[in-house]
């Protein structure tokens, strides 16, 4: 969750230099690995300069094509109310098509399910790869594998406990470092392309589609490692909401898209130079990691602390987006309530998430253990990334059309280039499932699951509730021939139907023989754009005198503060005696004639007894709350 939008005081130059520490960390260490994994896919010791140079026309092509052109210039335009990423455009999508299409809801849910594929394996592959570059160091050649994993593990394990305490502190310090970390990036580059410009010649696309049709199905298995020079293009979009469209453009095109530009031909012209050397030995070509080879000895062991930071803020933004798109999939409806803490009382948008955190390093630890090489866990990653651009390039078609009311035709037309790319790294990638593949899949496969069941099961929980439950007119209107005993106070009743008499209501006057003097039925509503204004948040409709209907509305971003904003509701829950919160607590059983599968139900009771308080989450104070139980038959 992130601040509505970039400080009206703040110059284009101090959000660009925020925008560089935060939004560029992922694509900005993949030159760690991108290219060196690229081309151990060629064909080891028969590789010629046309394959070198091939490869990283694709690299570059990637970058222009995928990033540049799709991201920065045209889905930087298609923000949510300012608001970027899956689920806002989820959200957007939902909107122009008035909520009728249940594509846009499983597109969505289908992204942010990748998305936690993605987010464990990014953090792992970034940071060993940084810390493999101690064997490149003089003197750490032979550096054992269970030392580079053992420190690996100990940078993770920090960043993550690190996370309670919250990032405001340090966070004025990732631009600066990654500043610094793309001037090294195009600085080594540059030096290196003197030394063989003929890798200038990547440029021109032909030696890119020279390269796949001479290469066939093996051209395809580069490609899926190719991807890896443009994972993390998301967080372009993602982060609109905190630093704005036009300082991300402008670090892009003018300081990062040049600095990894520059590095990868760099890595290319000190390959052509190996390959020209081993040719004039009469030896093998050997493939190697390039990016630390670059720099001089003297100059290596700072290069990898360098590169260690790096990938320690990049890891940071990763952990980051999780909570935040955990937070906007609590609020649309897609996941339970989970325990958010404020980690900084100034700003907003820091949060943090326990059992997101946990079960991510969890994860994380577990990956870094099973591979053991950046090179291996390299197979793993892409296919949920891919996945991701693919979603979202549908959703933005969706949009095109039913939003910007563009003719589907030419929507297609303009889109149909950046779709067909996707689907192409899409089975490229594919092809790596059994390499390690199916690791961002399993994980995708839980959290959809999760999802999924979610959504049926509150479903099928409203539909239940509506059938069984009374009628709120007929009820105020019994009421009001046999009127109960009126006590002081008001009594607010949150529910998700507001025609249905809450079950805490019905409880509360069959237990306690007694009404309020007023109550207040309440629905909290999110809805499709990230902020409401405080102005339109409060809707009130009387049934008599002694019900009122009361809607709060919610952007998706919004902090939910339910006293403070049902108290601007013209003396609501003013009176004598105070006001209380009735909430029903739900038990879950199966029924007779199930609506849901035996697992499903299972999985749904599951996490409905252990979502977060809901008090907690409406910022109820606890004493101010009257829990009431019963029960629904699934």
């Amino acid at each position: 969750m992130r601040e509505k939008s970039p400080l009206p005081h703040a110059s284009t130059a101090a959000l660009t230099l925020g925008a560089i520490g935060v939004v560029y960390g992922d694509i900005g260490t993949s030159p760690l690995y991108a290219f060196r994994e690229a081309l151990a896919h060629v064909g080891g010791q028969e590789i010629g300069s046309s394959d070198i140079i091939g490869v990283l026309s694709l690299a570059i092509w990637a970058l222009i094509i995928v990033v540049t052109l799709k991201y920065v210039l045209f889905l930087c335009r298609m923000d949510n109310k300012g608001e970027g990423g899956v689920l806002s455009l989820m959200a957007l999508a939902r909107i122009a098509t008035g909520g009728r299409w249940l594509i846009v809801t499983i597109l969505g849910a289908t992204g942010a399910a990748l998305f936690y594929g993605d987010a464990i394996i990014t953090p792992a592959l970034s940071v060993l790869a940084a810390v493999e570059g101690l064997r490149t160091v003089p003197g750490l050649e032979g550096m054992e594998l269970p030392m580079i994993l053992g420190l690996t593990m100990a940078i993770l394990f920090g960043l993550f406990a690190f996370q309670s305490r919250g990032t405001a502190g340090v966070a004025s310090l990732f631009g600066p470092v990654c500043c610094v970390w793309f001037l090294a990036l195009a600085a080594l580059g540059l030096t290196h392309i003197f030394d063989a410009p003929q890798i200038l010649a990547a440029f021109n696309p032909l030696a890119a589609i020279g390269f796949l049709t001479q290469h066939g199905m093996a051209g395809l298995f580069v490609l899926g490692a190719v991807f890896l020079t443009v994972t993390g293009a998301e967080a372009l979009i993602a982060d609109m909401g905190h630093f704005g469209r036009g300082p991300i453009q402008l670090g892009w095109l003018s300081f990062v898209w040049p600095a990894l530009t520059l590095n990868y031909l760099g890595q290319g012209a000190m390959a052509l130079q190996a390959l020209a050397d081993a040719q004039a030995a009469g030896r093998p070509f050997e493939n190697a990691d390039w990016f630390f080879l670059m720099a001089p000895d003297a100059l290596r062991a700072p290069l990898v602390v360098l590169a260690t930071f790096a990938t320690i803020i990049a890891s940071q933004a990763v952990i980051t987006g999780a909570y935040s798109l955990t937070h906007q999939a609590i609020a649309l409806g897609l996941l339970p309530r989970m325990t958010i803490r404020q980690t900084s009382a100034s700003q907003r948008g820091q949060i943090y998430m326990p059992m997101v955190n946990w079960l991510l390093l969890g994860g994380v630890l577990v990956l870094v253990f099973v591979f053991k090489s950046s090179s291996a866990m390299a197979t793993a990653y892409g296919i949920a990334v891919t996945g991701t651009m693919v979603v979202t390039s549908l959703l933005a078609f969706i949009i095109a059309w039913r939003a910007w009311h563009w003719q589907p035709f030419w929507t297609a037309l303009l889109l149909a280039p950046f779709l067909g790319l996707d689907i192409i790294f899409l089975g490229a990638n594919v092809l790596r499932i059994m390499e390690g593949g199916w690791v961002p899949l399993l994980v995708a496969g839980v959290m959809g699951t999760v999802i999924a069941t979610w959504l049926r099961g509150r479903q099928v929980m409203r539909l239940r509730i509506a059938r069984q439950g009374a009628s709120m007119q007929q009820l105020a209107a019994a009421l009001e021939q046999r009127p109960a005993v009126i006590i002081p106070g008001v009594a607010v009743f949150p529910t998700e139907n507001l025609d249905v008499a809450p079950s805490a209501l019905l409880h509360n006057l069959k237990h306690n023989k007694a009404l309020h003097e007023t109550n207040v039925l309440l629905k909290v509503v999110t809805e499709g754009v990230p902020y409401v204004a405080p102005a339109d948040r409060l809707a009130l409709e009387r049934i008599n005198e002694r019900f009122t209907r009361a809607v709060l509305h919610y952007g998706y971003m919004d902090q939910v503060d339910v006293p403070t904003d049902l108290s601007r509701g013209e003396g609501l829950l003013l009176g004598r005696g105070g006001t209380s919160f009735f909430v029903g607590r739900n038990a879950i059983r199966r029924a007779s004639n199930p609506m849901l599968p035996r697992w499903m139900t299972w999985l749904y009771r599951f996490l409905h007894r252990n979502a977060a308080d809901p008090t907690a989450w409406f910022a109820i104070p606890a004493n101010r709350v009257v829990e009431l139980g019963s029960q629904i038959e699934l």
